[in-house]
Order: C-alpha cells, then sequence, then structure tokens
C-alpha cells in the first residue's frame, strides 16, 4: 500500500517543511545485507505530490528553491501531470546502481507556494514555466482596518493564546494597549498590523512580567514593561547617540534664533530598531552660478532620493524668484556631523527654509524641527518614520530640557500615522512640546521665521517687508552685474 487516504473525510491538504527533490517526488530506499545493498517494491517510499494527489500541497518558496534539484523535479511533475520516482543520479548526469523504475504515477494536485513579492517577481520575470505553472497571485496585506470587528478579532487571539498555552488572562487596558502597540506597527492610527509573530512575542513577555509581579491578570502596566524591555534590548545604538547630544559632542540647538541653520530630522535603524536622529542642517549663500551644491553629493554620501529632492530646490527657487532676472546664487547645503550617508527627500523642505533664511537674513527659531518633502510649488508631501523623528527630537529635548517652545513641523498628511508613545503625548497634551502639521512651505516659513511669508501681488511684487519679498531682493542684488554685463 503505497498512499492511504482511507481515513480522511477530504481533499489531502500537505504542508511540506522540507522540499528536498526526494521529500517531493518520494524515493526508492535501500536495506544492507551482507554488504550489498538490496531493494523491492516495498522499499518505493512516497513523497509530498504522493500524499497531496487529489488534494493541495503547500510549500514555502525559500525552502523549496534552496534544495537541490528540486524546483526543476516538482516543475516535471506538474508540467507532465505525473510523478516519476527516480535515483538523484539521472538528475545530475552520475549513473547510479541498478534500481527499480516504478511506473509513473497521475498526478492531479494543486500546488500552492508561499513566499514574498520579491521572489514571485523573480520566478515571473525569469522563470516561463512559472508563468504558466502559477497563475493564480493571491497578494495578501500586512494591513487590516482598525474598526471594531478587527478589534474584537484581535481580542479573541489574545484570549485563544490565554486558552491553549495557559497563559493569563489579559484586561481590557492591556488589550488596547497591545491593539495601539499594532497600530504603531501599522504606522497608520486606522490600520492594524498584521505580523502576528511580533504580536504574539509581546503578549508571552506581557504574561512572564505579571508572574513576576506575582499578579494573576495581565494588566496595561505589564504589557507597556514588556515592550519598555524589549527596546532595551536593542536600543544600544539610541542610547549612544543620545549620550553625544548630552555631553556636547553632537552640536544641536533647541533654543535661541540662528541665520541658515535648522533642525532636521532623520531615522537611523539597527536590526529591527529603528529611531530618529536630530541633525543640524547649514546652508550657506553667496554670489555664483553654481545653483545649490549638495554637499553629501559631492562627498559620494547622498543617495539618489536625497540627490533628487535638493534638486527639486533648484527647481522651486526658479519658479518663484527667477522669472524676471537669472537666478546667479551658489548655495551650498550639508547636515553636519552625518557621516554615515543620507538618503531620502525627506529633509528637501527643511534645507529650503535654511537656504531662504541665509538669504532673507531673517533666523530660525531654533526650537524647532522640521521633516517633510516639498515639490517645485511648494507643497508639502509626506514621509516615512514620523514617530520616530518626533521622538528623537524630544528624547534630545528633554536632555538639554523643556522649556514649552520646542515643537516639530510635519506634513499634515502624516498626521494620520501619529502613534507617539504615552510620554510625549503627555507633553504635547501639557503644552511643554508641540506638533505642527503644515501643507505649504509659506506655513513653516511664519512659524520658523516669526515673519509673513508673503504673497505675490499683481504688479509682480512681493509684498514688502515679507521673507519672499527680502529672498527677491537679495537675489536681485545678486544678479545685478551680471544683467548689467548683459545690458553693456
Amino acid at each position: 500500500l503505497f498512499v492511504d487516504n482511507s481515513d480522511k473525510d477530504s481533499a489531502p491538504v500537505i504542508f511540506e517543511i522540507n522540499p528536498t527533490f526526494f521529500n517531493l517526488i518520494g524515493n526508492i530506499e535501500y536495506r544492507n545485507e551482507y554488504g550489498a545493498y538490496k531493494t523491492d517494491f516495498t522499499q518505493i517510499k512516497p513523497g509530498a505530490l504522493h500524499n497531496a494527489n487529489g488534494g493541495y500541497l503547500i510549500i514555502q518558496t525559500r525552502d523549496l528553491l534552496t534544495a537541490p534539484y528540486a524546483w526543476k523535479g516538482l516543475k516535471r511533475a506538474l508540467i507532465n501531470k505525473e510523478v516519476n520516482i527516480e535515483n538523484i543520479g539521472k538528475q545530475t548526469g552520475v549513473n547510479g546502481v541498478q534500481t527499480l523504475r516504478p511506473q509513473p504515477i497521475p498526478l492531479d494536485v494543486k500546488v500552492i507556494i508561499v513566499g514574498d513579492f520579491y521572489t514571485y517577481n523573480m520566478l515571473f520575470n525569469y522563470d516561463e514555466e512559472f508563468r504558466k505553472l502559477f497563475k493564480i497571485l493571491v497578494d495578501f496585506d500586512d494591513q487590516v482596518e482598525r474598526n471594531r470587528d478587527s478589534i474584537t478579532k484581535m481580542a479573541r487571539l489574545i484570549a485563544s493564546y490565554s486558552e491553549k498555552d495557559n497563559i493569563k488572562y489579559f484586561d481590557k487596558f492591556a488589550v488596547a494597549e497591545i491593539v495601539n502597540y499594532t497600530t504603531r506597527l501599522a504606522a497608520n492610527k486606522d490600520k492594524l498590523s498584521a505580523h502576528l509573530n511580533i504580536i504574539v512575542d509581546l503578549i508571552y513577555e506581557a504574561d512572564t512580567w505579571a508572574s513576576i509581579y506575582g499578579d494573576d491578570i495581565v494588566g496595561k502596566e505589564h504589557v507597556l514593561k514588556a515592550f519598555e524591555e524589549q527596546k532595551n534590548r536593542m536600543n544600544r545604538f539610541e542610547r549612544r547617540l543620545l549620550e553625544s547630544f548630552e555631553d556636547g559632542t553632537y552640536l544641536l540647538d533647541v533654543d535661541g534664533e540662528k541665520i541658515g541653520e535648522i533642525n532636521g530630522l532623520a531615522v537611523l535603524g539597527a536590526g529591527t530598531q529603528s529611531f530618529g536622529k536630530p541633525s543640524k542642517i547649514t546652508v550657506s549663500t553667496y554670489r555664483g552660478k553654481a545653483g545649490l551644491i549638495n554637499i553629501e553629493r559631492e562627498a559620494n554620501t547622498s543617495g539618489p532620493s536625497h540627490d533628487k529632492g535638493v534638486m527639486i530646490l533648484n527647481g522651486y527657487m526658479g519658479w518663484q524668484y527667477a522669472q524676471d532676472k537669472p537666478l546667479t546664487l551658489s548655495a551650498s547645503v550639508v547636515f553636519e556631523q552625518l557621516y554615515s550617508g543620507v538618503d531620502g527627500d525627506s529633509a528637501s523642505s527643511t534645507e529650503l527654509y535654511a537656504i531662504l533664511s541665509s538669504l532673507s537674513g531673517k533666523p530660525i527659531d531654533q526650537s524647532f524641527a522640521v521633516t517633510g518633502s516639498v515639490n517645485q510649488r511648494g507643497e508639502i508631501q509626506p514621509i516615512g518614520g514620523v514617530n520616530e523623528k518626533i521622538e528623537g527630537f524630544f528624547e534630545v529635548c528633554k536632555l538639554k530640557g523643556l522649556t514649552g517652545r520646542q515643537s516639530v513641523i510635519i506634513p499634515h498628511q502624516n498626521v494620520k500615522n501619529l502613534m507617539l508613545k504615552n510620554e510625549v503625548v503627555q507633553a504635547v497634551e501639557d503644552k511643554k512640546f508641540h506638533i505642527y502639521a503644515i501643507s505649504h512651505i509659506d506655513q513653516g516659513i511664519e512659524l520658523l521665521m516669526k515673519t509673513k511669508a508673503g504673497i505675490r501681488q499683481k504688479n509682480g511684487k512681493f509684498e514688502r517687508g515679507s521673507i519672499h519679498y527680502l529672498v527677491d531682493k537679495k537675489l536681485a542684488e545678486l544678479a545685478a552685474p551680471i544683467m548689467k554685463r548683459s545690458s553693456d
């Protein structure tokens, strides 16, 4: 008897955790009799394809592709609609010992391979047989809507672990904290993360802390303790960074005013831990034809997205100020004390504020930190890592002393992504820390420089005394010698 499915009430469903060639196709085993290897038909062993015949076979793509000859053997069986048990020597071109040649077995099976989108793309583009055999793509989302139904299911998931794994029950406040944690993982207040392995780890660790404290029920304090301990195990780089801000190794002002200087925000990562790092951005402007000089790019420490962001600033400056004169300007832009490289365009609005400050001569309030991308028309665009960026600046402000004036400016589209830790939320409620959401560069100008941005009037000039007026006037002075030579 090769395969017996008589005890099953439905089609077989087989999940093969080790899809090697023999585990999929089957094998002919041998006995050692007096030093000689012998076999017979009773030594023919079925593979996963035989056990799943008439039903379903589920395989992890990574395991399948890393097993020698397994992928090729699976495709051959599916194309020919039969499973032919054969010696691996025939696959390698090496003659094996003489053995049985079982008759091929007809195959009627549905194969489901589970993997990431990158692997699917690679197979779809480079393996024509894959396109023919696996025509149906099911792309599961790693987020679900945050609503009553999904929150109830999350609570039931937690309760199911209490039932089957004999862990303590969670009260409603603990469940609410885990729901908030999954929302933070999703980086969207209207979503819940579907990465259940991370959530389950938190459930077990919270249960452990409840046991350590001698409590019979897992409460909010245990969940927060578990989350804090998880972070503490992985935040060595963040602690070292904060120490550098505290002892003055990293220069950053969180109070006062300066011309051509601004606090930008970046996200650094180490493994599964990511955290925000404030950085001082400085700009120097002077007469010349070089345009905006990205020092990071010149030093080969800038990525393509950051380079694109700086080029967009050129487009904004030309659109806003160079309609009636050439843009005769050289401006060098740099992230100070950042040596690991920079990428992304999330600091493009921050860099633009520093350029406008340098040209207008108006100082920037150093109690602000800014993040946000900008387009060529001055509209603010959303960015990633907004929670980490805000919390990173808050930690530095806390080290240097909260004054009640420190603030972060973010794109208005990122409001839906805000899931800040309780300490930051409390500081905002107590008006010790502030978060401003803006949609246009002009709004940021007025917050940072305490001066009207300025509207272009019918005569083509900006309002007198405004930031745009002062910048336009400065650019006209820089362009005057060139325009005079052109007229001569």
